[in-house]
């Protein structure tokens, strides 16, 4: 009788362990190979491409600031009520929009086109075609709206603006506090829009390979999706059945008892 009792007590705990089991070393830690990894020098000419509803700053300069005036937007005066509930006017640069078919309209020079061009080569093209009208100007370009977006089992998933154009998968997922306990870190999904059609990419962190992929630095827009792993969805699949699962244990193991007592 006091084995069956030992019994009863240890069910709940006996579910626990088999619902919430411990993960192995090969599912949780990163870059387990990078001792084997073969030497490659780090990508410095990495380049994001300019896509469609990018926004771009750019900016033309030149040692006469009024040559170079009319090859840049407009400031527009942008009212904002401050904390005494008054209005208050700030002037605002204008930014470049970039369509759906890839083109912006630049001042002076027309409709250009700079979707899927790198930085490097818009800031090319421009001083090529300013340069008809102006001596060795300057031009400088970035995007504003450069972001990237962190789901799933994360510390703190969410939408993060990049200040510079380049950043990597480690760091869009530093941002979002790392994975949780639960996330899969074998199977991690990037949801990127190249020339108007999205890809799906998987990229595994425990390897350390996925350093030299195209995926290791991201593309503004692109969504890391961290998968939950079979520990997680069991629980949230047992978990609110895990009363009523005791419970039916506890009932058969009492009609046991009752039966084993009445057979003596």
């Amino acid at each position: 009788m006091n084995f069956i009792f030992s019994i009863k007590k240890a069910i709940p705990f006996i579910l626990v362990f088999l619902c919430f089991s411990c993960a192995n070393r090969k599912e949780i830690v990163y870059y387990q190979n990078i001792d084997n990894l073969q030497p490659k020098a780090a990508s410095s000419s990495y380049e994001i491409k300019i896509q469609p509803d990018d926004l771009l700053s750019i900016i033309v300069s030149a040692e006469d600031a009024e040559i170079a005036a009319p090859f840049n937007l407009k400031s527009v005066a942008v009212q904002s009520p401050n904390r005494l509930d008054a209005v208050t006017s700030q002037q605002t640069m204008q930014l470049y929009l970039v369509d759906a078919n890839g083109f912006i309209e630049f001042p002076i020079l027309g409709r250009l086109k700079v979707s899927g061009l790198s930085r490097t080569e818009v800031l090319q093209m421009l001083q090529d075609k300013i340069a008809v009208y102006i001596k060795k100007p300057i031009v400088n370009m970035r995007i504003v709206n450069f972001k990237v977006s962190v789901q799933g089992e994360v510390l703190a998933p969410g939408t993060f603006a990049v200040d510079s154009e380049r950043i990597t998968l480690i760091e869009a997922l530093s941002k979002a506090k790392d994975l949780t306990i639960y996330g899969k870190r074998d199977n991690i999904l990037i949801i990127r829009e190249i020339n108007g059609v999205a890809s799906y990419n998987r990229v595994d962190l425990t390897k350390a390979d996925f350093i030299h992929s195209p995926f290791y630095y991201l593309a503004q827009n692109d969504v890391v999706y961290v998968e939950p792993n079979k520990t997680k969805i069991n629980g949230a699949k047992v978990g609110p059945n895990t009363g009523v699962l005791i419970s039916i244990t506890s009932i058969l193991i009492t009609l046991i008892t009752l039966i084993i007592s009445t057979s003596k």
